[in-house]
């Protein structure tokens, strides 16, 4: 089982690069693909679901070229969009009926299936109410439902956390990583807590390329030795931001924690344990200073 992602680019109108040689190889596990929003993840996810062709490169699952034969990947597939849409007038069950016979699932084990779905996601009290009725975040999970009806080998979710609380957003992060076993499973947002909890590998992905690809220790290492905090008064934070490269900023009693990223701290700066967003952050950073240089 494998999905390689060859020099990928994707153009909108004359001029407008959304991807610019995306190169990428995975294997089962929890790809965390992070990035700002405009990133290019939801283009890159669309491609991957062949929603979209890509204009240049091309994308292959165990060796099938996915613009020549999508089939090849549409029936191991499972996708929740960043914007999921559902049947206002249908209840959940018989929303996830349709789907399951759009992807082909026998009555009986899409009967089954549904059941063992709707107690996932903590639905099932509700499973007869019709869906126009149903908060963002119930929304959001029947979504997650039906990207699973099919028991995919590829698990696509974009954004798949907003609109939850902080009680479903735990369960659904320990939900991929109890799928993550056989299966390739893709996680794309800006989120960094969503990804630090469940990724096995991220790819930090920046105005359409590849800044980074590694697992998150080799992140984590990168800045070691160069996460600080300093406490300084309110009225020097804005001459800080200018000097250094903020992560957070925390007002307390005796003044504003600001945790940086700086290879050379400022006096009176102590050093602090790195965390995947101090990576994050660092990586971004290099990255634009290359490009602007």
């Amino acid at each position: 089982m494998k999905l390689v992602i060859d020099n990928v680019s994707k153009r909108y109108g004359s001029n407008v690069w959304a991807l610019r040689g995306f190169s990428l190889e995975l294997k089962p596990g929890v790809l965390g693909l992070l990035g700002p929003n405009g990133a290019g993840k939801t283009t890159l996810m669309s491609i991957l679901a062949t929603i979209t062709r890509a204009s240049e490169g091309r994308v292959t699952w165990d060796g099938t070229d996915l613009a020549a034969n999508p089939d090849a990947i549409r029936s191991v597939l499972g996708y929740l969009p960043q914007d999921f849409g559902v049947y206002p007038n249908l209840n959940a069950v018989e929303f996830l009926e349709y789907l399951a016979a759009v992807k082909g699932l026998d009555a009986a084990t899409s009967r089954r299936r549904i059941d063992e779905l709707l107690n996932l996601v903590n639905l099932a009290d509700v499973r007869k109410r019709p869906l126009g009725g149903y908060s963002g975040g119930m929304k959001q999970r029947i979504g997650i439902a039906q990207a699973l009806l099919n028991d995919p080998q590829l698990l696509i979710v974009d954004e798949p956390t907003a609109g939850l609380d902080p009680e479903e957003r735990v369960r659904f992060r320990n939900l991929l990583s109890e799928l993550s076993g056989e299966r390739i499973v893709i996680l794309s947002t800006h989120i960094v807590s969503d990804v630090e909890a469940t990724a096995t590998d991220i790819a930090l992905i920046s105005k359409g390329t590849l800044v980074a690809h590694a697992a998150p220790e080799q992140l984590l290492r990168q800045v070691e030795g160069k996460s600080w905090e300093w406490v300084i008064p309110s009225t020097e934070v804005n001459a800080a931001k200018q000097r250094f490269l903020i992560s957070n900023t925390t007002r307390r009693s005796d003044g504003v924690h600001v945790r940086m990223l700086a290879p050379h701290p400022p006096d009176g700066a102590q050093p602090v344990a790195p965390t995947l967003e101090d990576a994050y952050l660092y990586s971004l950073s290099n990255h634009r200073a290359g490009v602007a240089a």
